[in-house]
C-alpha cells in the first residue's frame, strides 16, 4: 500500500488480512486444490488470492476497487490460474463471469458492509456456486449459520437453511487485519443442497419467516394473525403459541404450505350445462 500510495477504504470495508498462516489456513479449509474452480470475492491485495493458487486451483478473483486492480494484477502475475475481474459482485452478471465451468467454490474475505446480503444474493440467484468458505464479523457469520433456538438465529440463518446447510469453523482474531478492525471475525461454511429444504411456495415461505422475525417477541398466533387461520397451525402442527426463533425451516416449510391449501381455488362449478 505504502509502495502504490493507497490506504483502505472505510466506503468499501475494507480491511485487508496480513497475516500469512491466515490465509493459508482459509484455503485449507476450504479443501480446494488441482481441478478446483474457486470464486474470491474481494480480493484487495491478493493475500488470499496467493494462497488458493498455491493449492492449484483455479481461482477467479473479484474485486471492485479499481485502485487495486493494477495492484492485484501485480501480485498474481506469476500465479498460472489466476484471472481478475474489475466489478461490484452484488451487480455482476455471474453466468458471464462463471460460464462454462461447474461447480464452484466461493472463498472469500467479504466486508462487513455486504456479506450477509451478498451471501443470500449468492445462494438464490448463482446455483453454479456449490460451497462456500467465507470469512465475516463474527455476529454475521453467527446469524448465518444458527439454528432453531439459538440466539442469533433469524431470518437470514432460515433463508440460509432454505437453501443449504452452514457452520462455524473458525473464529478470526482482530490482529491479522490492517486496518485493525473492532471486531472478531468468523469462518462459515456453506453447502447447497441438492433440492429446498422444503417444497413450500418460496413467496408464501418468505413472507411468514418476515411477518413473524419482525414481531419476535409476538407468538406466531398474533404475529401472523393476518396470514394464518387457527386451522393453519393445526394443519402443520405447530403451536399458535409458539415464537418464530424456535421454528424450523421445515416448519415454517408446513405453515406456508397450509396457507397456500387454504388459499388455492376449489374445482368444480354449478353443474350447469354449457
Amino acid at each position: 500500500m505504502e509502495r502504490h500510495s493507497l490506504g483502505p477504504s472505510r466506503a468499501l470495508g475494507q480491511n485487508f488480512v496480513v497475516d500469512p498462516n491466515t490465509v493459508r489456513r482459509i484455503a485449507r479449509l476450504a479443501g480446494v486444490g488441482p481441478g478446483d474452480h474457486v470464486v474470491e470475492i474481494g480480493a484487495g491485495l491478493g493475500s488470499l488470492t496467493l494462497a488458493l493458487a498455491e493449492t492449484g486451483a483455479t481461482v477467479t478473483a473479484v474485486e471492485t476497487d479499481r485502485h487495486l486492480i493494477p495492484v492485484l494484477a501485480g501480485v498474481t502475475a506469476d500465479c498460472a490460474g489466476v484471472s481478475l475481474v474489475h466489478g461490484d459482485a452484488l451487480e455482476l452478471d455471474w453466468d458471464e463471469v462463471l460460464g462454462g465451468h461447474l461447480p464452484w467454490t466461493l472463498v472469500a474475505n467479504l466486508p462487513y458492509n455486504v456479506a450477509t446480503p451478498l451471501v443470500l444474493d449468492l445462494l438464490a440467484d448463482v446455483p453454479a456456486i456449490t460451497r462456500m468458505l467465507v470469512m465475516v464479523q463474527k455476529e454475521a457469520g453467527e446469524r448465518l449459520a444458527a439454528g432453531p433456538g439459538d440466539p442469533a438465529y433469524g431470518i437470514p440463518s432460515v433463508k440460509v437453511a432454505y437453501r443449504a446447510t452452514a457452520r462455524l469453523v473458525g473464529r478470526v482474531g482482530p490482529d491479522v487485519f490492517l486496518p485493525r478492525p473492532r471486531v472478531d471475525s468468523a469462518l462459515v461454511e456453506i453447502v447447497r443442497r441438492d433440492a429446498p429444504a422444503t417444497d413450500a411456495d418460496p413467496e408464501v415461505l418468505l413472507s411468514l419467516v418476515e411477518r413473524s422475525f419482525n414481531q419476535r417477541r409476538k407468538m406466531l398466533r398474533r404475529s401472523l394473525a393476518e396470514m394464518c387461520t387457527p386451522e393453519d397451525f393445526v394443519a402443520a402442527d405447530i403451536s399458535p403459541e409458539s415464537r418464530p426463533e424456535r421454528l424450523s425451516i421445515e416448519d415454517f416449510g408446513r405453515l406456508a404450505h397450509a396457507v397456500a391449501a387454504r388459499r388455492r381455488p376449489t374445482s368444480g362449478g354449478d353443474g350447469a350445462n354449457s
